[in-house]
């Protein structure tokens, strides 16, 4: 079935649930009595009501009749948190398998171009079919909000006096510690979520909001912050504050963020959300230990920027 008879598809016997993550709605449609919300607990805070049919984002469809495996241009496979993917090019626009062990049976989305009319081939008999399902929401969220000055990042996230501060890095660097150090040792920070937030440019400042996906900390809280600092953060010996601008905070930015680097359209939109993120707030980087210290350093630094009087 082609991308163009969705609508067809969308009959009855389907559930559909609506969600709003970063002001963004978007809706999920399983086969038969399945309800979405059994499968995507984290996605609670996150129901809306719908919605006019043109301020929706995308809509994914469960569609049993997607083949396993298909003739298509191979892109890229990776293993990380959403399991082993395999990404390929279609005519009408893209498929990703996901697989849980070796030998299983696919998890598949297909999707087309612009990420708006998305189907899926669930395994309900995988025991890791809720991981498959929330997944494939972040999978897609993540490429079709690039165009509308939005970004997923990969970054925990605090709040301190209405501002926001993101933390950045490669996988073990530190990031989660980092933000309990302040929760711990800065009063009133609290953690806005712990692996995926979303960031938005809308009227000129940056704005990070709270997402379904936090990683293995049950951290779903749908509120929003402006950003006081983006920072990217490495294991060293001292604590050690500098200051990014231009290339260099463009290239700290960069490695953290969600792009299918092989749509140049894609690609095209986040670098120029990063390129105006980097003259509105503050860009860091920060070689820490695991101390109170560390803390105080990053707010204190982040918190002289320039660039905050242009959001706050």
């Amino acid at each position: 079935m082609g991308l163009d008879n969705v609508a067809a598809f969308k009959g009855t016997g389907k559930m559909r649930r609506s969600y709003t993550v970063a002001d963004f709605r978007f809706e999920v449609l399983l086969a038969g009595e399945r309800d979405p919300e059994r499968y995507l607990r984290s996605f609670g805070p996150f129901r809306s009501g719908d919605g006019p049919e043109e301020d929706k984002l995308f809509e994914l469809i469960e569609d049993d009749t997607l083949p396993e495996s298909v003739e298509a241009e191979f892109l890229e496979e990776d293993r990380n948190d959403m399991g082993h993917t395999r990404l390929y090019r279609t005519p009408e626009g893209y498929r990703v398998e996901l697989r849980y062990a070796d030998g299983d049976r696919p998890h598949v989305v297909e999707t087309d171009r612009e990420f708006v009319h998305v189907r899926a081939l669930i395994r309900w008999d995988d025991r890791y079919v809720a991981t498959a399902l929330t997944s494939m929401l972040r999978i897609v969220f993540a490429q079709a909000i690039l165009p509308y000055d939005a970004v997923s990042v990969h970054a925990s996230t605090v709040l301190n006096d209405g501002k926001a501060f993101l933390f950045m890095g490669k996988s073990g660097t530190g990031k989660s510690t980092h933000s309990t150090l302040w929760l711990r040792h800065i009063e009133g920070t609290e953690l806005l979520n712990d692996d995926n937030p979303i960031v938005r440019i809308i009227d000129g400042k940056a704005v990070v909001y709270g997402s379904p996906w936090s990683g293995k900390t049950p951290c779903y809280r749908n509120e929003s912050a402006p950003v006081a600092a983006m920072v990217r953060l490495k294991q060293g010996p001292r604590n050690r504050f500098e200051s990014r601008e231009d290339i260099a905070a463009f290239g700290a930015l960069l490695p953290g963020c969600s792009v299918l680097r092989q749509d140049g359209r894609l690609h095209d939109a986040l670098c120029a959300t990063l390129t105006a993120l980097t003259e509105i707030t503050c860009v860091g980087e920060m070689e820490c230990l695991p101390d109170k210290e560390a803390a105080e350093i990053c707010r204190g630094e982040a918190l002289m920027d320039d660039r905050l009087n242009l959001t706050f």
